[in-house]
């Protein structure tokens, strides 16, 4: 029996062999990878719970059979390793981001750059003089109809770390940076798979829920948790300008980036600035818009402004200081008629995954307990 380092046993690979099946075989009767059904064997990966119950359908069981808890403790803590910092680049805070390369015997580790300096993958060019209204013709560098892929909108720079565990399971992400009231506008339209969203609902403090019930008919779209986060005020290292609060904001000597209208982090500002009694006219930079958390908390890395609302991770990317505002959970939204198709289902399968829940919630605000759940 195979431990699981989420603290779950599994007998899948004794079950399976018990019943003749091969993994290619297993994974086709129940819509994965062959990589997926090893991973689940190896203990490297939770099925959710549709995978669980079409494994205990084919393999003649149960899923109390296939999967037992043995530990609800804390997940295990993350090994350190000794490295040597990259030299010629700015040093490193507590909580930032590297990526770790063997070179020779050294451990060597690399701050990536946050804003990508390097051309964005494509797969055409928009032809001249050929774009009228929303349509136009585009040259096609390679031949394929596309059909391995799912376009996501959302704001959570989280869905690209989502995006390259999925590509290793042969399904690519395309996302499309949205804010939340966007996104769910396009899934309306039928444009997108996926619509992520973080709208809290001011006077129940659920998120998300009243509005997709506002916007779609019911029971005509699921959602599901990518994670739970915090957002806050983000301001320079050291918080240098002292800011304990949203009440700061009208303070002279203090300026802000905002969002633009329908993001939740829009919708976060004025909900506090309200409950403050404070006028907009009086926040320094209402006006001025930076369109994602990154983009945001970026102005106040190179000291545009002082300070903005963006998420923890974005803080701790560029290693400036957070004062949390509010606990949001961030959910994928899904029309039920893209639901069952086989790279949707590859993607949820792997919100279970271990190794993406440490890469996030290492990356700091990221609570990924609840990743995978339909709450609708």
């Amino acid at each position: 029996m195979a431990e699981m380092e989420t603290g779950i046993e599994t007998k899948l690979s004794e079950l399976r062999l018990k019943r003749g099946l091969s993994a290619i075989g297993l994974a086709a009767a129940i819509g994965v990878s062959r990589q997926t059904i090893y991973a689940m064997e190896a203990g490297t990966f939770v099925p959710n719970t549709a995978v669980a119950l079409r494994l205990a359908r084919v393999l003649d069981t149960t899923v109390e059979n296939l999967f037992a808890l043995t530990d609800l403790g804390a997940t295990a803590a993350l090994r350190t390793e000794q490295v040597i910092l990259l030299p010629d680049s700015a040093i490193p805070q507590a909580g930032q981001a590297v990526q770790l390369c063997r070179v020779g015997r050294k451990l060597v580790a690399s701050s990536p750059s946050v804003i990508p300096w390097h051309f964005p993958a494509a797969d055409a060019v928009v032809s001249l003089k050929s774009v009228r209204f929303n349509k136009a013709r585009v040259q096609v560098f390679q031949d394929g109809d596309f059909s391995n892929r799912i376009l996501v909108a959302g704001c959570d720079p989280g869905i690209s770390v989502l995006s390259r565990h999925v590509q290793a399971s042969g399904v690519e992400l395309v996302l499309a940076h949205r804010n939340s009231s966007q996104s769910l506008g396009l899934l309306k339209k039928g444009c997108i798979h996926i619509a992520g969203t973080h709208l809290k609902d001011e006077a129940s403090g659920e998120s998300n829920i009243q509005e997709i019930g506002r916007l779609f008919p019911k029971r005509s779209v699921a959602a599901i948790t990518f994670a739970v986060w915090e957002e806050g005020i983000v301001s320079a290292k050291g918080n240098p300008k002292n800011i304990k609060g949203v009440a700061d904001f009208a303070r002279k000597d203090v300026t802000i980036v905002n969002r633009e209208a329908g993001s939740g982090s829009r919708a976060l500002l004025d909900s506090r600035l309200k409950q403050a009694g404070i006028e907009r006219c009086r926040v320094q930079g209402y006006d001025q818009l930076a369109t994602g958390h990154l983009s945001a908390a970026w102005e106040v890395n190179v000291g545009l402004v002082d300070c903005c609302i963006a998420t923890q991770a974005a803080a701790r990317l560029f290693g400036l200081s957070f004062l949390p505002l509010a606990t949001e959970r961030y959910d994928l939204v899904i029309r039920k008629q893209h639901l069952e198709l086989p790279r949707i289902q590859n993607l949820l399968d792997i919100l279970s995954r271990s190794g993406l829940r440490r890469e996030l919630e290492g990356l700091g605000g990221y609570d990924m307990s609840v990743s995978g759940k339909r709450v609708l």
